[in-house]
């Protein structure tokens, strides 16, 4: 089975998909590993691991098509991707749809912003003309080889010209036929339930520890009627605070072995890596080279 239609599959299941971010293939490998479904590369994570930048538009296209193609390859779990603006003009968004589906994403993430973007929970956004979002809706539709790939349309109104114009324009993305539909940062509990309740087609709901939208749990969102439930920074947030405890530790105390109970074991981290499927290929291979005599030299051929 694709990961398209993996996708699909969960998207027509019952209940709702947990997924966390993921900002490289080893965060994505860590989360496929621990029985998530889904996993989604949002450009805040990937900015900053990929860039050491804020999500403010600097990542370019082919930076994250790359992260893509090399993070698909290593799960076997569907990838969403953050796709930004669409990285320019209709044709740009094109290309952007085109490049993440042949490397390997199962949907796509589109927003209304204005180019530069800026992540959803900063301030100073601005968002497209409606109109002209539903045409890169319609060039994304267009341009997606396969039916199953997922276009999630995601829109920044809220901070920019309220709730009641971010329901609007998520139904009219709908109405355009974007198959998931993501009003970024409700400020309460109530706009987080019009959002889910309003706007006629399955709902993504965004919960970043530290922005402008409350946290529910997965159980209460799903209450709501939210399909998708992403906690999109926080892997990169507890990365960071262990990280930053390990040097603490190294710098006052000499070693950081009196953390191990809170790291991964070596054994697993090579487990998780493949080097037991790399190391059987050789002496796989190794023994059906013996079975043809050996070679020139007196060695297996």
């Amino acid at each position: 089975m694709t990961p398209c239609r993996r996708l699909r599959e969960l998207l027509a299941r019952p209940g709702a998909i947990r997924s966390l971010g993921a900002y490289d293939v080893f965060s994505a490998r860590l989360l496929e590993a621990a029985g998530l479904e889904m996993v989604f590369l949002g450009g805040f994570g990937v900015s900053a691991s990929l860039l050491g930048l804020p999500d403010v538009g600097l990542l370019t296209l082919t930076e994250m098509a790359d992260v893509v193609r090399r993070t698909a390859e290593r799960v076997a779990i569907p990838v969403v991707a953050d796709g930004d603006t669409g990285h320019g003009d209709l044709h740009n968004v094109q290309r952007t749809v085109r490049e993440f589906e042949r490397a390997g994403a199962a949907g796509i993430l589109l927003e209304d912003q204005v180019a530069p973007k800026r992540c959803g929970h900063f301030a100073g956004k601005a968002v497209i003309p409606r109109a002209e979002m539903v045409l890169k809706l319609r060039a994304a539709l267009d341009a997606r080889r396969d039916a199953d790939f997922v276009v999630i349309a995601r829109t920044d109104a809220r901070a920019v010209e309220g709730i009641d114009a971010a329901i609007a324009r998520a139904c009219c993305y709908a109405e355009a036929g974007a198959d998931v539909c993501f009003v970024e940062a409700p400020h309460s509990r109530e706009e987080l339930a019009r959002v889910a309740h309003e706007v006629p087609r399955p709902q993504l709901a965004n919960m970043l520890l530290g922005g402008v939208t409350p946290i529910l749990s997965v159980a209460e969102l799903e209450g709501l009627g939210f399909k998708i439930v992403v906690c999109p920074i926080e892997t990169l947030l507890i990365a960071g605070q262990a990280m930053v405890k390990l040097a603490e530790a190294l710098r006052h105390h000499g070693r950081v072995d009196h953390l191990a109970g809170a790291m991964l074991s070596f054994d697993r981290i090579k487990e998780l890596l493949g080097l037991p499927e790399i190391d059987a290929l050789r002496g796989r291979l190794h023994g059906a080279a013996g079975r043809y005599g050996p070679g020139p030299s007196g060695q297996g051929a």
